[in-house]
């Protein structure tokens, strides 16, 4: 009994403290002042320019960032028929990309022979002199411990096909 006597008056305290005919002229007097405040015209919004959509053209382009292959115009080369891409064997995974994307990154031997490392189209990968390497028929000839040899089969604009060796050096510190 006692305790509901005690929670009572605790109630009893709080709603005294709650009286409705308090004083509110200090927020008033704000409001008024914030009334009597000159009006200022809000700002337009400004003008929405539409979306330009751009398409990137140059992308089937060399890198800027990648050196041109060198190319002597006053000998220029012919192609020939005997040198060709075998259109019959069946292509290797890493023939799928640019040879650029690729990067030596070590070399590896044992008893099957070298091996060398190389990083590029999603992770490293072991490859062996014989192996292709690149979209223009790229075949590795040799692996030193700092570079892979690749001799790749490209055309000569004029219906032939030329043979234009390559080399990717180790990458140091990668």
């Amino acid at each position: 009994m006692r305790t509901r006597f005690v929670g009572g008056a605790l109630v009893l305290l709080a709603l005294a403290g709650c009286d409705a005919s308090s004083d509110f002229n200090d927020l008033q007097s704000y409001m008024d002042e914030v009334r009597a405040r000159p009006k200022t015209p809000i700002e337009p919004l400004p003008k929405f320019m539409p979306y330009e959509a751009f398409t990137y053209s140059a992308a089937s382009l060399r890198s800027p960032f990648q050196a041109p292959v060198k190319i002597d115009l006053s000998h220029p080369q012919k192609g020939n028929k005997v040198v060709k891409p075998d259109e019959t064997r069946v292509k290797q995974f890493l023939e799928g990309f640019n040879i650029e994307v690729f990067e030596m990154v070590g070399t590896l031997s044992n008893e099957n022979g070298v091996f060398a490392l190389v990083r590029g189209a999603g992770g490293v990968h072991r490859v062996k002199v014989g192996d292709y390497l690149g979209r223009n028929d790229g075949r590795i000839t040799a692996i030193t411990p700092g570079e892979i040899s690749v001799v790749e089969i490209v055309p000569d604009g004029e219906g032939g096909w030329l043979e234009r060796p390559r080399s990717i050096t180790l990458k140091e510190r990668s």
